[in-house]
């Protein structure tokens, strides 16, 4: 019994969990919807074991354009398709598209090699921005990847956009949705990583 415990103990899980999609107005035109993404993990690969970040669908899309970079031999997993009629307002859209993010980050992390990329850990366990993401990675900043992460609030530091630019995460209104939240059931699932045969 007790060597069943201590392997249970040794086995390294990744539990993620995307959830409370809030909307953002941009300017008096243009609204963005972003998600919360939760991680608790006990995995040597990640340098915290709990942190939140909010990210936004065209983050997800950049992430997953990054991953396919460096791993060119496997196919990557799906995000939920670009939707020329998605509507921020719509609780049923925004929640398919959540559970397909989710789905995707859940796909990730059953994929060691993807989980080598710095860009994917700086994506989950930091609020920087994508241009800073990526400057850090090139050695471009004055702190590291590790510290970066290490010196991460685990909250939302606000992003300069583009504001001229609407990807399908944005949507053009003349209404206000800032701070409209859209409420959907939490969905935390834990994510055997491998076994420690240590």
């Amino acid at each position: 019994m007790d060597s069943i415990l201590e392997n249970l103990s040794k086995t390294e899980f990744i539990s993620i969990c995307v959830q409370h999609p809030k909307l953002h107005k941009d300017d008096l035109w243009h609204t963005h919807i972003d998600y919360e993404i939760c991680i608790h993990t006990n995995s040597m690969c990640f340098r915290k074991k709990t942190s939140c970040v909010r990210r936004r669908y065209s983050e997800f899309v950049w992430l997953r354009h990054c991953l396919g970079q460096n791993a060119l031999i496997i196919e990557l997993p799906k995000l939920p398709p670009w939707n020329p009629f998605f509507s921020l307002r719509n609780p049923e859209q925004v929640n398919r598209r959540m559970k397909g993010l989710q789905e995707f980050l859940e796909n990730v992390f059953r994929t060691p090699l993807l989980l080598s990329d710095s860009r994917l850990h700086l994506f989950l366990q930091s609020d920087l921005s994508i241009a800073k993401i990526e400057k850090c990675v090139h050695g471009k900043t004055r702190y590291t990847v590790a510290e970066a992460i290490q010196r991460s609030s685990g909250g939302y530091i606000g992003r300069l956009e583009d504001k001229a630019s609407c990807d399908s995460d944005c949507e053009s209104s003349s209404s206000s949705g800032l701070g409209l939240s859209v409420d959907s059931p939490q969905r935390v699932s834990p994510i055997p990583f491998f076994q420690s045969t240590n």
